[in-house]
């Protein structure tokens, strides 16, 4: 056997083995594939939302989220019609782990970045805030001390779409400074309370099992 036909069975097995560790087995019973780009991924990290297994069906599903029977609570029903494997209290891990990822890309000025993390509206805003920052040659320091509640306050699955509204209450430091790094805004000590509602959306037929962020909302 010649090195070149050893060096091209090292390579296939190689393949092989990477294809089955990222796509896994399959059991048949997958949904099909629906053409969505990659959401919820930022530096190659995903910001998982759910869990695989369905939530229970009982009257206890949204307890310490919704009231039963209420608005709310009829909302987050429709959802998880439409995706059996929806659960809030791991929507709401990822939901604050991509309220910090946002933050700090937004801050680094990280458009890569913050195109997977965000739907095309709100990411032409952002992108839009940062090139006029840099054109003006300056920088924005955040440091977020603590994200001290994320509740879901509004749901709704209209066309096959999830979307759900998280209300955040933080608290953070921000700046910014000019080119010599004097500070033109805000202020680098000074913590202040950050209450605002983030609405995220994915469709029900999506492969991919993370959420856009659609819209914010300054609130109280």
């Amino acid at each position: 056997m010649s090195i070149e036909t050893i060096i091209f069975a090292v390579v296939a097995i190689f393949v092989a083995w990477r294809l089955w560790s990222v796509l896994g087995t399959r059991t048949g019973a997958e949904r099909p594939p629906v053409d969505a780009a990659p959401v919820g991924r930022a530096g190659g990290d995903v910001v998982d939302f759910r869990r695989p297994q369905a939530p229970p069906s009982s009257p206890d599903r949204w307890k310490g989220i919704a009231e039963p029977g209420g608005n709310l609570a009829r909302r987050l029903d429709a959802i998880a019609a439409g995706d059996p494997s929806f659960d809030a209290q791991q929507f709401l891990s990822g939901a604050r782990a991509a309220y910090e990822m946002i933050t700090k890309a937004f801050a680094d000025g990280d458009v890569g970045a913050l195109r997977s993390l965000l739907a095309p509206e709100p990411f032409a805003n952002f992108s839009r805030a940062i090139a006029a920052r840099q054109a003006a040659g300056q920088n924005m320091l955040v440091t977020l001390v603590s994200i001290d509640r994320a509740e879901i306050v509004d749901a709704a699955a209209p066309n096959g779409v999830a979307q759900v509204a998280v209300k955040f209450t933080a608290k953070m430091s921000s700046a910014t400074t000019d080119a010599s790094g004097a500070v033109v805004d805000g202020s680098l000590t000074a913590v202040a309370d950050h209450v605002e509602a983030w609405t995220f959306a994915r469709p029900f037929a999506a492969r991919d099992p993370n959420w856009l962020l659609t819209a914010t909302e300054a609130t109280h």
